[in-house]
């Protein structure tokens, strides 16, 4: 994901993979023609070689691609690269201004260091699971999506552009480390870890966290998302569900108010909530000015009008997988606009083309290929 954002923004992206099954995201549900759902939705934009690197030759090769390249991007666990001869000083010997990425689970030292990690067993120990908790049941769950490994993914692809710039002013190449639990527990902090902020006695407790505010609400025929915070915003909640009275209530009429007593307000809205259809109160809370929506289902996020007005999801077709849908790159750039790159490749789909703009000719390649330095 990292590299698919550099390669939306117009960065030539080359994902080397061994040959035979290479990124083991191909293999992933839904697929059709050679493509799995997973790894088209993370190799948009870039182009395929297969090289085994446990060959001279195939090191040699990643050498060759390596000299014209600006960014080189790994994510084996440490130790593996030195193996492999690709390691940051190995690049930099015929690359010496070249940004090394190494992406990993816990870092390149500690007791975790060698460890096999996904993104589950990332967010058990950044915190997620901690608050994922149900409001009633008080049962713990983890986020469903891989939130650690965006998260990471996000934090790359900042940081290579930070290198980049500091580059071009002047601070030559340098080695960028991303480790998920750290990129993790950043993200997570700023609201996740609100109550773990402030060290040492003295800390008053206003309200509760986000994480315990959080929650779906029932209504009488699905259920909605709403959050209101200022007196306004809970006086309007209160006309739309068409108890105005509370507005005047001294129990509700203000934050401190609401706030000691939370108890008894919260269960009288529930059960408010649950005499209404979702689209009727909506419309209500709407015209109220409140923020709320209704809880889409997968297939309504396709088809929700906001959605579809900010022409967010794209079709293209794809040669062997056919018809293929998207979100096209989230930021918009009024001057280098960016635009869609194309599908995510086959493997080693475009290994003849990189290797004629290294310069081998068609007899070394299919030499390359009968020796299976190549796919």
């Amino acid at each position: 994901m990292a590299t698919m954002m550099l390669a939306d923004q117009g960065a030539d992206v080359i994902k080397v993979e061994q040959p035979g099954v290479g990124d083991y995201l191909r293999l992933s549900p839904f697929s059709r023609g050679g493509l799995g759902a997973f790894f088209v939705n993370g190799n948009r934009g870039k182009r395929a070689i297969t090289l085994d690197l446990h060959q001279p030759r195939g090191r040699e090769l990643l050498l060759s691609l390596v000299r014209g390249a600006d960014v080189f991007v790994q994510n084996f666990r440490p130790g593996a690269v030195e193996k492999l001869g690709i390691a940051e000083a190995d690049l930099r010997a015929v690359r010496p201004d070249l940004v090394y990425v190494s992406i990993s689970g816990f870092g390149e030292s500690g007791p975790y260091a060698r460890r096999r990690v996904y993104d589950p067993v990332i967010q058990a120990l950044s915190g997620s699971v901690a608050i994922q908790v149900h409001p009633d049941t008080g049962e713990r769950d983890l986020v469903r999506h891989v939130i650690c490994d965006k998260a990471s993914a996000l934090t790359a692809a900042q940081a290579i552009t930070a290198a980049l710039f500091a580059r071009e002013r002047g601070a030559g190449g340098q080695h960028v480390r991303v480790a998920m639990l750290d990129a993790s527990l950043a993200f997570f902090w700023p609201d996740g870890m609100m109550a773990h902020t402030m060290v040492g006695p003295g800390v008053e407790r206003a309200g509760p966290t986000l994480y315990q505010l959080y929650r779906l609400t029932e209504t009488a025929d699905g259920h909605l998302i709403y959050f209101a915070v200022s007196d306004a915003e809970f006086h309007g909640l209160f006309r739309a569900l068409g108890r105005a009275e509370w507005c005047a209530d001294e129990r509700f009429r203000d934050l401190a108010a609401r706030m000691a007593h939370t108890a008894v307000l919260e269960p009288m809205i529930r059960a408010e909530f649950r005499k209404w259809p979702t689209q009727e109160i909506i419309a209500r809370m709407a015209a109220e000015s409140l923020p709320v929506a209704p809880a889409l289902s997968l297939d309504e996020v396709i088809d929700d009008p906001q959605v579809r007005h900010n022409e967010l999801i794209v079709e293209r077709d794809h040669p062997s997988a056919g018809r293929i849908r998207q979100p096209r790159a989230a930021a918009r750039f009024d001057k280098t606009r960016a635009e869609p790159g194309r599908l995510a490749p086959l493997p080693g789909e475009h290994t003849d083309e990189i290797l004629t703009e290294l310069g081998i000719g068609a007899e070394e390649r299919k030499r390359l290929r009968a020796e299976k330095v190549v796919g």
